[in-house]
């Protein structure tokens, strides 16, 4: 298992406010954390800061605290059905390591931590300049404690701010196919996008087009997550696929080729047949540090919209409307790009997808061609129409969005929502700002697997198209069988 803290940025801007002192001393405070338990990542989401009161703590050369302060600290915590974190800073910048002192601090308080809360106590170090570094306390065996580096901290806000653990994640070496990539925005900038891990969710045209344009800037580390084959009717707009490719799985097919044009001194892609709405796909996607969202159903998206907050997982979300009258002439074509997270408007205010038809679908409703010949034909589920050059159009935008959250050129991270038109080749600029006042997303912020929603469920379709792939892949053994037999 890797692990991982995520930080909401305004959380982050209080600890920052409380542990770096103006007189250049140690600070310290406790917080509360919740788990996102992914495939193999574990992150703890930091909730709430639990700041000392008055005679709880002292500060010298090294700061400490009273037994009282931690103890109110772990009341807290277990009142609120929530895990417990320990955050001190340091006196320099960058990935902390820890002095005798602190190692023997935080151990000394792992084993009541645990009894407590029935999860390790997760310790924190902050850097003058902001940079984090994490770790978890786990029982390895009776009365026995071990500390275990966190991989990564990250900051989620307007931007994607990430401390690395060089021991464990190293800046890559680059190779020379990624000259001019690096020149556009040098190679600190370079390291940082490298290392993060990309989830796709939806390998259709955009999301074939996403991965093709991650590999080749140099992501080194992209999961796949789709449930379904390649068909004939998607040659016109799927990257990488051909007429042999039809009745494959997407995710195998884009994963094949992006390993060929793949940038990266150490690329990894990960092809996961599954949705994201079953708990298989779910759990595969807890392990990114971010998300495209390449799907158009509502449940897919509720979902995402669902991780972007309660996971701190920065969703990278578009869509394209075609609008084409009764005599089959284009009347408009829209399509729109943007990112959701906590201090953005949601996926629902968006209007990205109807929260009535997420019912609809779980319930089948909409593979039922019944159900859907009964609505009427403007209806958003029967729309279907596209063409390459506007899922490359979407794909790109997608990809603008996610280079300005992480590279922040001349500190603009948020490029707000952004709309444009074909017809009138005109591009609508909204400023990205929180959700309406009646969302109840925002307040789903940090609490992970503690939240009282079950997203996930059986996806019939996803079930049935993996089977007609089995069948497939063994008949086509069977038949090689039987010609070796009988030439």
């Amino acid at each position: 298992m890797n692990y991982s803290v995520a930080i909401p940025s305004d959380i982050h801007k209080q600890a920052l406010e409380h542990l770096l002192r103006k007189d250049g001393q140690e600070n310290l405070c406790f917080a509360i954390w919740y788990p996102s338990i992914g495939r193999n990542r574990e992150t703890a989401l930091i909730r709430e800061l639990i700041l000392p009161e008055k005679g709880e703590h002292v500060l010298h050369k090294n700061a400490g605290f009273l037994p009282g302060y931690f103890e109110r600290a772990l009341s807290i915590a277990s009142s609120k059905n929530a895990c417990l974190a320990f955050m001190h800073s340091h006196t320099s910048p960058g990935w902390q390591d820890m002095s005798r002192d602190d190692f023997f601090a935080e151990l000394n308080h792992a084993a009541p931590t645990r009894g407590a809360t029935r999860f390790p106590l997760v310790g924190l170090t902050l850097g003058t300049d902001g940079a984090w570094s994490a770790r978890f306390w786990e029982k390895i065996k009776p009365r026995t404690y071990e500390r275990f580096w966190c991989k990564t901290v990250r900051i989620i806000g307007d931007a994607l701010n990430i401390t690395f653990n060089e021991q464990l994640l190293p800046k890559p070496e680059f190779r020379r196919e990624l000259e001019r990539t690096i020149s556009a925005w040098g190679e600190n900038k370079q390291a940082d996008l490298a290392r993060i891990q990309v989830g796709i969710i939806g390998v259709g045209s955009v999301g074939s087009m996403v991965a093709e344009s991650i590999a080749r800037m140099g992501i080194a580390n992209i999961k796949l997550i789709d449930f379904d084959s390649v068909e004939l009717v998607n040659l016109d707009r799927l990257l990488h696929a051909t007429r042999e490719d039809v009745g494959k799985s997407k995710v195998n097919v884009v994963a094949r080729a992006i390993r060929k044009n793949a940038t990266s001194t150490d690329f990894t892609a990960e092809s996961l047949e599954y949705s994201v709405v079953e708990e298989d796909g779910f759990r595969e996607a807890l392990d990114c540090d971010v998300i495209f969202s390449c799907v158009d159903r509502p449940w897919a998206r509720s979902v995402l919209n669902f991780i972007a907050y309660a996971h701190l997982i920065p969703i990278i979300d578009g869509g394209i409307t075609v609008s084409v009258s009764p005599k089959g002439i284009l009347k408009g074509a829209d399509w729109k790009a943007h990112i959701v997270g906590p201090t953005r408007k949601c996926l629902e205010c968006l209007k990205q997808y109807d929260p009535g038809l997420v019912s609809v679908e779980r319930e089948g409703y909409l593979d039922d061609p019944t159900y859907i010949s009964s609505l009427p034909d403007e209806h958003p589920i029967k729309r279907n129409e596209n063409v390459f050059a506007f899922s490359l159009s979407t794909a790109s935008m997608q990809i603008l969005q996610f280079l300005s959250m992480v590279i922040a050129p001349q500190d603009i991270s948020n490029i707000g929502e952004q709309n444009y038109h074909f017809v009138t080749g005109c591009m609508d600029v909204k400023e990205s700002e929180g959700c309406n006042e009646d969302c109840p997303y925002p307040s789903l912020v940090s609490q992970g697997d503690r939240t009282a929603f079950t997203v996930t469920g059986r996806h019939i379709k996803a079930e049935e198209a993996r089977k007609v792939r089995l069948n497939a892949s063994i008949l086509k053994k069977l038949i090689f069988k039987i010609s070796n037999i009988f030439p």
